[in-house]
């Protein structure tokens, strides 16, 4: 019989025999942001189209070209999230979470979806770690969040990366910026991509992260934002730089970073792999983003993680991932009443958090054993009419082979898995 249908272009499925590398990421990230003192927030997977684009910005190519965009039965316009950042902000404004202590600190594990052509480490669905603090408007936020996200990859076993920062000023300054770009490129518009003419037009410092190679020769040449920094945020971004160094966190000046979003101001950032592999992390600041989506004016920055291309530089590096969980004990039974017992016994251990299987299939006791070594199972036992009428059963090491008898009670057997 033919395959009904297959799993969507750009999407993939995350399968049993690959879930335990997730489950090391979810899990150490999770505990490197609760030790900064985040707190987890989840959100839907759709939203109002509006606010996306106001918050991620009608200029990019998110808004433009790649979001899931649908009417719902009342002619809603509704999208999926492209990203993480907007749809917080909406509940953090909508909660009233921006009434409590500040600064406000959160963390998400969240799936994105963007239609763009799938390659390495781009998926159309793709999962992202991020964070988000609110209401702190010093250079020192920038810095925490820089060294939370070094702190994971070290945690992770991440060893061959860059942190590469930037300032891409605040609305005044990018205002003079722009301009400068746009007279600049204006000379080769002919000889532009169809991406970056429209570009020219509507964001000119999306130029500078065109990765077509007619376009590329011309940046060297190209305005730099530090030309057009203003006092105040040439103090924010020595400040930042200056924490950086004080927390001995290594990082490069890259003047080409722009971050693909429209709502960042200020500090920018990116985790660059060294060997090669797409830049699986970045984010930065964004004071205006609150005020765009209808909250009053407060400071906010973040970062966001890609999972998929963290596991694959994981990977890359030979990172440990946590072994994935086997079986601790699998309990055969001969005949209706020891399966009985079996399952009894069975029930009990996983009550107490072992994980135990017997059979459900009506196998032979060899096609059992069979089954437990597929699994895994630390240790195995049979049980028949002559240990259910003695009470004693032998407990097997699946590793070692060693023996050892044990009464046919769930706390003599959590006792002897305990011991080995």
């Amino acid at each position: 019989m033919a395959l009904i249908t297959q799993a969507p272009r750009g999407t993939k499925d995350k399968l049993p025999a690959d879930i335990y590398k997730w489950h090391t990421v979810e899990k150490i990230a999770k505990a490197v942001a609760e030790s900064y003192g985040f707190k987890e927030i989840r959100t839907p997977v759709f939203e109002h189209t509006e606010l996306f684009q106001r918050g991620v910005g009608g200029t990019t190519d998110i808004i433009q070209k790649e979001m899931y965009t649908f009417d719902d039965k009342k002619g809603r316009s509704l999208s999926l999230r492209p990203e993480g950042t907007a749809g917080v902000v909406r509940a953090a404004v909508e909660n009233g979470l921006l009434g409590d202590a500040l600064p406000l600190k959160v963390f998400y594990f969240t799936n994105c979806y963007r239609y763009e052509a799938p390659q390495s480490g781009r998926y159309r669905e793709f999962s992202q770690f991020g964070t988000e603090v609110f209401g702190a408007n010093k250079p020192d936020c920038d810095v925490e969040l820089i060294a939370l996200a070094d702190d994971l990859c070290k945690r992770l076993g991440i060893t061959r990366y860059t942190i590469e920062i930037n300032n891409i000023g605040c609305p005044d300054c990018r205002k003079k910026f722009q301009q400068a770009l746009r007279e600049y490129y204006e000379q080769f518009r002919e000889k532009l991509c169809r991406d970056c003419i429209e570009r020219l037009e509507r964001n000119p410092m999306r130029l500078l992260d065109c990765k077509n190679a007619d376009c590329i020769c011309f940046k060297d040449n190209a305005p730099l934002m530090d030309d057009f920094h203003c006092c105040d945020c040439v103090e924010h971004f020595n400040s930042v730089k200056a924490g950086l160094n004080a927390l001995g966190i290594d990082y490069k000046i890259n003047p080409l970073i722009v971050r693909g979003l429209d709502y960042y101001t200020n500090t920018v950032f990116e985790f660059c792999s060294t060997e090669g592999l797409p830049v699986f992390g970045g984010g930065g600041r964004y004071d205006g983003l609150i005020e765009e989506i209808g909250g009053n004016p407060l400071a906010g920055a973040g970062f966001g993680l890609g999972m998929e291309r963290i596991i694959a530089v994981m990977e890359h590096d030979s990172a440990p991932f946590e072994p994935a969980k086997s079986c601790d004990i699998y309990i055969a039974g001969l005949g209706d009443e020891a399966a009985a017992k079996a399952m009894e016994l069975t029930h009990e251990l996983r009550r107490d958090g072992f994980w135990a299987e017997t059979d459900l299939t009506g196998r032979s006791v060899k096609a059992q054993m069979k089954y437990a070594d597929k699994l895994g199972a630390r240790f195995s036992m049979v049980i028949g009419s002559n240990e259910l009428e003695s009470g004693v059963v032998t407990l097997k090491n699946m590793q070692n082979g060693e023996k050892q008898e044990v009464a046919i009670n769930a706390e003599g057997i959590k006792l002897c898995l305990m011991e080995f």
